[in-house]
């Protein structure tokens, strides 16, 4: 949220709050749920093409392939905005509009510079929609971006570092309840039918040995 635009009743910013704590998540879960399909699409069968394909090595695929996602998006989503907005707005130069494609994109969102807002633009709405596409394309891009990254065996490595590690005893204890919770259940299992078939026979007594003379043992 930038912050040029907020609630003043007390009912705008109840229902803000409402809003917000319904929303966030909805949105957080699009994004994922879209971030995962387009990784697999733009990152994965790319690498996984190249590494089959052409015999290459798969770190080494993905590595290259990781960086060159990042230049494009970055002369995609903040280069040639930068540029276009620095035409569009009339007083931003192209740092300025350089630092809100970052603030925006990074989602810090400081709402020192907004776009759209001179009210004698033209096409004005057309203008904003057009700002909240790009917004929304330019977040799902950084996250795709960042997935890739996350998914170098480099970065794996550097990020087992910060890992809590197991002590072997305890793992010896877990393995060791893991067993006997898995053979107890299992004499259970087998005794389980026994124990039905016992119930369901007719009691027996002891059988009485008959001696050839025909007295009873």
């Amino acid at each position: 949220g930038y912050g040029h635009t907020v609630p003043l009743s007390d009912g705008g910013k109840a229902f803000c709050i409402i809003y917000s704590v319904i929303g966030i998540p909805f949105t957080l879960l699009f994004l994922t749920a879209v971030v995962q399909r387009v990784t697999i699409h733009v990152t994965r069968r790319p690498v996984l093409y190249f590494h089959v394909r052409w015999g290459f090595s798969k770190q080494v695929v993905a590595i290259v392939h990781a960086v060159l996602l990042g230049f494009v998006t970055v002369s995609c989503f903040f280069f040639i905005p930068a540029a276009v907005f620095s035409i569009l707005e009339d007083d931003w130069n192209f740092l300025e509009s350089f630092y809100f494609c970052f603030i925006s994109l990074s989602t810090i969102g400081l709402g020192d510079y907004v776009p759209g807002e001179g009210y004698n633009q033209k096409f004005r709405e057309l203008y904003k929609i057009g700002i909240t596409c790009y917004l929304l394309l330019g977040l799902i891009a950084m996250l795709v971006v960042l997935e890739t990254f996350c998914e170098l065996h480099e970065l794996k490595k550097f990020r087992k570092m910060f890992y809590v590690k197991k002590d072997k005893d305890e793992d010896r204890v877990h393995i060791i309840e893991h067993d006997q919770l898995s053979f107890s259940s299992i004499a259970d299992q087998a005794a389980g039918p026994k124990e039905d078939r016992k119930q369901n026979e007719p009691f027996v007594g002891p059988q009485s040995s008959t001696h050839p003379d025909g007295s009873a043992g």
